[in-house]
């Protein structure tokens, strides 16, 4: 495969897992799962538990193990042919989907942001027209 295209890949293939990994460890639909994982990584007896049910808290963490899923399904390899394309791939992947998910959380929080700041010049306004 063709450095540009390889490039193309890391970029395409890191869209999915920033999405499953951030689905996993941050929205609502997982909510239930995540707090079991959260109390298990707080409470577990043995440190090999703890560091287990912790990778599903964490998107950083958890996008290794989506990283790697997305590597066997698709066979993708940066650089190399052989077992340092796999080494490689996953770190790249790693990194630019905790960019996108980067991006997405500073995205959302601008947009909370913006509405809250409406709701609150809104109640403002409400009280300015009451006073007249």
């Amino acid at each position: 495969m063709a450095l540009y295209t390889q490039i193309i890949w890391l970029f395409v293939l890191a869209i999915p897992i920033s999405c499953v990994a951030w689905t996993v460890t941050h929205e609502e639909i997982f909510r239930e799962p995540r707090e079991y994982c959260q109390k298990q990584s707080q409470k577990a007896k043995r440190i090999f538990q703890r560091k287990f049910f912790y990778v599903f808290t964490c998107e950083y963490c958890f996008s290794f193990y989506v990283s790697i899923l997305f590597i066997i399904i698709t066979d993708y390899q940066l650089l190399f042919t052989d077992w340092r394309g796999y080494v490689i791939a996953v770190f790249s992947l790693v990194w630019v989907a905790n960019i996108y998910m980067s991006l997405f959380f500073n995205i959302r929080i601008g947009i909370k942001k913006e509405g809250l700041e409406a709701k609150v010049k809104e109640k403002e306004l409400d009280e300015i027209n009451k006073g007249e």
